[in-house]
């Protein structure tokens, strides 16, 4: 019964965070403002942005990967949606950059809505496709996330054995290079001792 109130409890606060991604914000004219994510492979990205009215200004958006490939763009961009499924793990860029038409351009409020995962999916439209009762469609979301936690613990955990090994192969690497610093020096500490004794012999100091 403890198992399945946590299952529960972490659909519930899955959800919670999934569904905090909306902000809005104030981009100055002139500015340039963009919000980074990381987002893991073949997962749908989808955004909602709308932005204020402002005289003599026009603001642009763009998404872009790391690599500098653009994904959306939108020009003089007021209102719109925008959706992509990415294809490999990256960080990705939503920027928008404000350029003032004439003097005088003042302050734009921007609202925007990024979802991916289970929360960009629309299941109204996938239930009416597949002809789904309201809980068979519940069942699928539910489905769905929790293939998504899965695959959020077994990245998780591929990332921490390669942090391990990585840890263990640095650790034999620091060792090896310790052995050969300890020999080094014990073979200069040699070399320094036979040198100075023939110095000392040489200038008739010892015998």
């Amino acid at each position: 019964m403890k198992s399945v109130l946590y299952l529960v409890y972490s659909f519930i606060l899955c959800d919670v965070i999934l569904l905090v991604s909306s902000l809005s914000f104030t981009l100055p004219s002139g500015a340039k403002k963009c919000l980074k994510e990381e987002v893991h492979k073949d997962v749908l990205v989808t955004g909602e942005y709308r932005l204020s009215d402002s005289p003599n200004q026009k603001t642009h958006l763009k998404v872009i990967e790391t690599s500098g490939h653009v994904l959306y763009k939108r020009d003089d961009a007021t209102k719109g949606k925008f959706a992509f499924t990415t294809d490999d793990y990256d960080m990705y860029e939503v920027c928008f950059e404000s350029e003032a038409t004439q003097a005088g351009g003042s302050d734009r409020e921007i609202f925007i809505d990024i979802k991916h995962g289970v929360e960009a999916k629309n299941y109204e439209d996938l239930g009416k496709a597949e002809k789904l009762k309201p809980m068979e469609i519940e069942l699928k979301r539910l489905e769905d996330l929790a293939d998504a936690i899965v695959n959020d613990f077994a990245y998780m955990r591929q990332r921490e054995q390669e942090m391990r090994d990585t840890n263990e192969s640095t650790n034999s690497r620091v060792l090896y290079f310790s052995v050969f610093s300890i020999l080094c020096l014990f073979g200069l500490a040699t070399w320094q001792l036979f040198y100075l004794r023939r110095f000392f012999i040489a200038k008739k100091l010892i015998e």
